[in-house]
Parts: C-alpha cells; structure tokens; sequence
C-alpha cells in the first residue's frame, strides 16, 4: 500500500463501492487437509464421536484429497481470506502451498497421550516440520489438544526452538474438563475404542486449562481454538500466567464448527467483556459447511448481537495477523502494507445481512 489519501488528491479512474472496504481476512484456524470429508461427517453427534470418524475414516484417495484441497483453497481466496493459520498432520497440503495463493502458518500437530510414545511421535511431527520448512519459514510444532498430549510432549513441545507460536484446540467440550478434573466423561470411552492404555493418567482436580497451561512457557503467540467451556477462572488464571512470562495469548473462535460438532458456543460475551484477544477461524470443511470468515461473523452477530460489526472485523483482520505474526505486512491498512481488499456487501446500519457477501478486490 502507497498510502490512504483524501479523495481531492487521489487522482483520476476512482473506483466507488457500495459496501465496507476492509483488510483481507486471517483464517487464525483451519485443517485444509481434512477437506475431502466435507458432508461425510453427520452433525451434532458429539466431539469424540466426530474425533473417531476422523481418525478411522480420513483415508480417502489421494487424488480425491488433493483436488479437495485445491477447491478449499480458492474458495479461502475467493472469500477475501489471504492467510490462514493450518493444522498439519500430514505432508499433503505442500502441492497446493507451494503455489502460494495463500500465506500459511503451518502448524504441524503433535499428539500421544501416553507418555512411552512422546519421543516417536515427536520425532514423527520434526519430520512433517523439515519438509513444511522447506517450503516456508513460517511453521510450529505444536499440540493438538490436551487430552491428547502427555506431560513429557508438553515439554518436547515447549522445548523445541523456534517454537514461537503456537496453537492448541481448548475446552471444545466439558468432557475435556471433566477428564482432568475427576477422570471421567466421554474421553474414557474414546480411548477404549482407540486401544489407548490410559492407566497412568491421574486427574489435577483443575479445569483442561489449568492444567496444561503452566507446561508451555516459551511461546510468544499462543492461539486457544474454540473455548467453548471456558470460564471466568481460566481466564483470569490464563492472564495471570501470560503476565507473568510476557506471553500472548489468543482465543480463536469457530462458532459455524462448535454449531456442527455439538451444538453449543462459546461465552463470547464473557471473552469480549475480560479483554481477551479474540481471533476467528473456520476449522475445517469436515465440520463446516463453507470456508468463509463473514460467515462465521453471521453466526456471532445473530447469536452476540451485542458485539459490533467493527469489533468483529477487527478479530478478522489485525487481531488474527498478530496471532499468526504477519501483521507487519498484513491485517490492516497502513502506508507500506500488502494486506488485501475485500469487499463486504449487503451491509445495512453497519450490520451484515443474510445475503452479505464477501468479495476479493485486491
């Protein structure tokens, strides 16, 4: 961008829109290499039963899976998105990447819950990270979630250099508290089904939160995706633990996911109300419908009509481009940026509409 200038010195072939001019959009999460399984997953079964279909039923043809990912990709780039903060579990996304019609923060998933198989599994998610890195400079190995990562992956994790920013899925459901509170809930059940010993696993009495938190102290950025059972203690435990270490915390929200796995939200009021940075994502296509930011700002605003347009398009834009750290080129409009232009339309009192629509211009 040369510079923002009033219309009198701007010069001839002035373009007029009807709508709101914003940055481009920052897709702070999504799994573009789960976008095959778009419509094969059933709604509002529940997280573990959704998890299971995932793990047991992800292996489609590769030729299927890579024209799928090329499909999402130009619907991100169609819908205004210019980066997006990827979950990789695989080396699949590369081919499409090496494109770059997107800018990426590839984060390349660590999991293993019993402790026996951190270093493998560790070793197993490096791999994944050389071949990312020869692509781009911008990749983390990072956690999956907390019911999937032992202690002793924690600190691999923690540990690793470089590993500046993070992500980790969070409290999607209460059965991820009631696991690290007293042992029990759905999580047990899964971890029969998927032949995992969890025998070793004794409970904090704490929230998910509270309890793996303290084990990641070396990140600059960390980005908690979904919240759905975060409360006001966690919260204020999160803050105290990110002033004590200089860290940053953001809170990702997926409300059109949270919709279509179990049918609830997040305490979006109680986010904006503590402060919280609060950054937007779209998951993935196995538990989306469209891979849209405005669509997900539809859903917030027809469920928290309290938050402004204007504070949601900030989560959209500048907030995610801090999470992801690319504000220095993206996320808003500033004399020396390339951040993109989308278009919104249909916009009325400064609310979107159903038929709103987002738009690339630049």
């Amino acid at each position: 961008m040369i510079d923002i200038t009033d219309v009198p010195d701007a010069g001839d072939d002035i373009e007029k829109f009807g709508g709101i001019l914003c940055p481009g959009f920052i897709n702070a999460h999504c799994h573009l290499e789960l976008s095959h399984m778009k419509r094969h997953i059933p709604e509002r079964t529940g997280l573990t039963d959704f998890i299971l279909k995932v793990v047991f039923e992800r292996n489609f043809d590769e030729a299927e899976i890579q024209s799928a990912i090329e499909a999402a990709e130009n619907e991100q780039f169609q819908n205004g998105i210019v980066a997006v903060g990827d979950i990789c579990n695989n080396t699949l996304t590369i081919p499409q990447k090496t494109r770059r019609k997107l800018r990426y923060r590839n984060f390349i998933e660590a999991s293993g819950f019993p402790p026996p198989v951190a270093e493998s599994r560790f070793q197993r998610s490096l791999d994944f990270y050389l071949a990312y890195e020869a692509l781009s400079p911008e990749n983390s190995i990072v956690p999956h979630a907390p019911y999937s990562v032992s202690q002793k992956m924690f600190g691999l994790i923690n540990d690793f250099p470089g590993n500046d920013v993070l992500t980790i899925h969070n409290q999607e459901t209460q059965a991820e508290n009631e696991l690290f509170k007293n042992k029990q809930g759905d999580f047990i059940e899964m971890y029969q089904k998927m032949n995992i010993d969890a025998s070793f696993f004794e409970p904090s009495g704490k929230s998910s939160l509270q309890t793996y938190l303290p084990y990641l102290k070396n990140y600059k950025s960390l980005v908690l995706v979904h919240n759905v059972c975060t409360d006001a203690a966690d919260i204020e435990f999160e803050k105290l633990h990110s002033s004590k270490q200089d860290l940053t915390t953001y809170y990702c929200l997926c409300p059109n996911a949270n919709l279509y796995i179990t049918n609830m939200l997040p305490d979006v009021n109680l986010l904006a109300r503590q402060g919280c940075n609060i950054v937007l994502g779209t998951d993935s296509l196995a538990s989306n419908h469209q891979l849209s930011i405005l669509e997900e700002i539809k859903t917030l605003q027809k469920n928290f009509p309290a938050i402004s347009l204007a504070t949601m398009l900030q989560w959209a834009t500048i907030n995610g481009a801090k999470a992801l750290k690319m504000d220095e080129n993206l996320g808003s409009f500033e004399k020396g940026k390339k951040p993109g232009v989308v278009l919104i339309d249909g916009v009325s009192s400064t609310t979107v509409s159903k038929i709103s629509a987002a738009k690339r211009i630049l």
